[in-house]
């Protein structure tokens, strides 16, 4: 399930309210910034800092060549 491009435009980072990565295969939003994912649950993304992941330099990196390699567009510039 793909979110909305409407909704895309506006999600930012709770933490950093920064712009993030829409991993819409894995369903998930990225913050390259914070190296910390937020998981979409049922077409819903789960905005809650004490829900996010974690990620360590090894996934932050796979993470980033795919954004590349993927062409993923930040939710905003």
């Amino acid at each position: 399930m793909s979110l909305d491009s409407k909704l895309l435009e506006i999600l930012a980072c709770p933490e950093d309210k920064g712009p993030l990565f829409y991993f819409s295969s894995d369903a998930f939003l990225y913050n390259p910034r914070l190296h910390r994912k937020y998981v979409v649950r049922e077409g819903i993304p789960v905005m809650l800092v004490e829900e996010s992941v974690a990620v360590d330099a090894a996934e932050h990196t796979e993470l980033e060549r795919r954004i590349v390699a993927e062409s993923i567009h930040p939710t905003f510039v």
